[in-house]
Formats: C-alpha cells, structure tokens, sequence
C-alpha cells in the first residue's frame, strides 16, 4: 500500500467512554490523527471517563483528548460536558507532559508538499536533528511517554512498578540508518541541505554518508575519540567505551565522569591518552563545534528540524538563528517551545519517517526515487561492512 493511501485497519480504540468523534465511532483508523498518553496507575477505580489501560496507558482521537485536556483546566464544579474527578484531571495533567501526536495520513501528505516548496525555494537549508530521528533504528528517546527521561521521573514521583520492564536495549554497533538518515543525505547529494546540526549520539548520520565538514554533532560521536593533550581525532569503527585496560582514571571537572578510554593518541610524540568526545550533563558544548553550528545556523533561510523536542539549550537557539522571515520546520511526536514559530514553515506532528517518504516523493521524479529506495538493501549492507572491520 502507498503511503498516504487509505487504510480499514484500526490504531485502536478511543478510551474516552463518551467518543465525540463525528460521526460516532470510539474505533481510531490508522491513518486518522491520534494522541497516545501515558498516566499512572488507577486500578481498581471507578467513575472515570476513560477507560485507562494497564500503567495509565490510553489512545484517544485529536478532538477528544483536546476535549479532555480542556475539561481538566476549568475550575472543580463548574458544568461542562465531560464531569472529571480529582483524580482523573491529575491523570490528565500527568498524561499531558508526555503525550504524543499523530497528524492524520492526509495532513502529513498535505504538510509534505509545503515542506518540499520550502525546500526547493531555500538558498541555504540546514537541518536540526534530535532522538527522534533514530527511534526507527532501535533507539529509545529521552521525553517521549516512555522514554529515558520519562521513566526516571515517573520511578522518582511512583516507585518502580510505574515504570515499564526494559530488555537487553540495543548494541549501537548493530544499529543502522533511518530511512530520514538516508532522506538528508540525498538532500545533501542533490544541493537542497547544505549543513547538518545534530544533538545525538549514535553516529548514523557519520555512518550515512553525511561528510564530517557538512555537520556539527554538538553532542559528540559514540565512534570518535580524541586526544587529550593534542585534540587529535580517531574514527573507529566500534563505540569508543573504556578499554579492558583502563587508563588511569580522570573524572571530568564538569560532569565528574571519567571520559578516557584507554587507548592513547597515535600521533608522533604526543603518547597521551584519548578520550570519547560524548558531552553530559555539566559539560560545556566543544567550542570549535558550537562555533560551526552557529555560523551556519545564521546564514540558514530554513531549517528542518526533525525528532527534537527543542528543550536542551543551548542547542536549541540555533534553529531561530537564521534570516527572517524564519522558515522552520519541525516534525516530531510531542509540541515544543518553538511550534508558534513554525508559521511561514510547516509544523508535522508523528514519526520522521513518514514526512521524509512523503518529502522524497514531491522531491524526485519517480524512476529515481523507485531506484534509490530500491538501492537501500546495498547500503545496509555497505554499512554493516563498515561496523565490522576489525578493532
């Protein structure tokens, strides 16, 4: 089936026991607009209006949940027609920190065009990427309704039998490109995106293709190393962890975390020892990176941010750095400090993915685009061969 084509099959059923879906119908299509939330735990009570699922779960139609969410803000006592108890507005209120948004098939399509406009009219185009880009490789997020974030807070005000059970996770060597890692290189290729800001991690856009002059990835690279003495810098193929014999020990003044690796800096006499290049929480940003990101930021007339809620500064900023009249585009599951902002640009609520297939398609005449989607099978194999050259 097409993307964007209709769909019988259903996401779920709306948990507002009193749907005001128009027509009547508490059953959500996959390709109809949604909201998916996360409360607390309500076992055993009765006189609520939703029906929550197991760990506060619940699903609900756009209009419903906007319903809700404006029942919940009117004072205790005053009439309206969906009678909440104390209880439930602060489920509401909980759930509401965390919610995800899914624009319906239609209206990802329809915002996929203006994004496409925007982009082909741009003259210098970057882009913003967050951990919601990489949630389709196996990477959890940090704020989504079980993310990393969201599971401290929820074991913080809980206990733990509110948090979800987790697996073994993931090995960062085995994760692989996106179908949007992909989507930006191809812009990059055909002259459409001209820089690349990133906040993750997991060097997929490295390992996409994205040239290492054409982005700042504010946050390091799990797969470079440096030097601490020299600042030389080494690409490895395997994530730069400590090694099995530990260097000597030297806790960060700032985040108090020890970043040497073990292995020590190659160049010709220098014999110091090298570190990961992951920035936490204390550290400052590499100046000689954030310098980059801001000199491009400035220059940008768009800017398409893609699975970043914008809530980490001073990363943040850079995406209304640019010329005005700010053209910026943002798509990911939950809202963010900059959505008002996204007037003259576009404003997509889901999976990056799914706005990515549908920008390619207004971007590439359809024999190319059928060639390079078809081409992905070799590049997943191109990129394994990558990740498993010998340490």
């Amino acid at each position: 089936m097409e993307s964007g084509a209709a769909s019988s099959t259903s996401a779920g059923t709306c948990c507002l026991k009193c749907c005001i879906q128009n027509p009547p119908s508490r059953m959500i299509a996959t390709n109809g607009s949604r909201v998916e939330v996360r409360a607390f735990e309500a076992k055993g009570k009765k006189n609520l209006v939703v029906e929550w699922k197991a760990g506060g779960e619940a699903i609900f139609h756009r209009d419903c949940w906007n319903a809700l969410v404006h029942a919940s803000q009117r004072a205790p006592g005053t009439a309206t027609d969906i009678e909440l108890t104390d209880l439930e507005r602060s489920m509401i209120k909980e759930s509401k920190k965390t919610a995800e948004y899914h624009d319906s098939h239609a209206g990802v399509a329809e915002q996929a065009a203006r994004v496409a406009r925007i982009l082909k009219d741009s003259s210098y185009c970057i882009s913003f990427t967050g951990a919601g880009i990489s949630t389709a490789a196996g990477i959890g997020d940090f704020r989504g309704k079980d993310g990393k974030w969201t599971e401290r807070e929820k074991k913080k005000n809980y206990g733990s039998q509110a948090t979800k059970a987790k697996g073994r996770g993931f090995v960062i060597e085995e994760l692989r490109p996106t179908y949007t890692h992909e989507a930006l290189v191809k812009l990059t290729e055909m002259g459409i995106l001209k820089y690349l800001i990133s906040q993750n991690t997991d060097g997929l856009h490295r390992l996409s293709g994205i040239p290492a002059e054409n982005m700042s990835e504010l946050h390091g690279n799990s797969f470079i190393e440096k030097c601490e003495s020299c600042d030389a810098r080494y690409e490895r193929t395997f994530a730069c962890r400590q090694n099995k014999v530990p260097a000597p020990p030297l806790p960060c003044p700032k985040c108090k975390i020890n970043h040497r690796t073990g292995r020590k800096c190659e160049r010709k006499g220098c014999d110091s020892y090298l570190m990961n290049t992951i920035i936490n929480f204390g550290d400052y940003l590499e100046s000689d990176v954030l310098r980059s990101a801001e000199h491009h930021a400035k220059r940008a007339d768009a800017v398409l941010v893609l699975g970043s809620t914008l809530r980490v500064s001073p990363a943040n900023s850079l995406v209304a750095m640019g010329v005005e009249p700010h053209r910026i585009i943002i798509c990911n599951r939950q809202t963010t400090p900059y959505d008002d902002d996204c007037g003259n640009g576009a404003r997509v609520f889901g999976d990056c993915d799914r706005l990515m297939r549908e920008v390619m398609r207004c971007l590439l005449p359809l024999p190319e685009l059928t060639t390079w989607e078809k081409e992905r099978e070799q590049r997943l194999v191109e990129y394994s061969l990558r990740r498993t050259l010998v340490k």
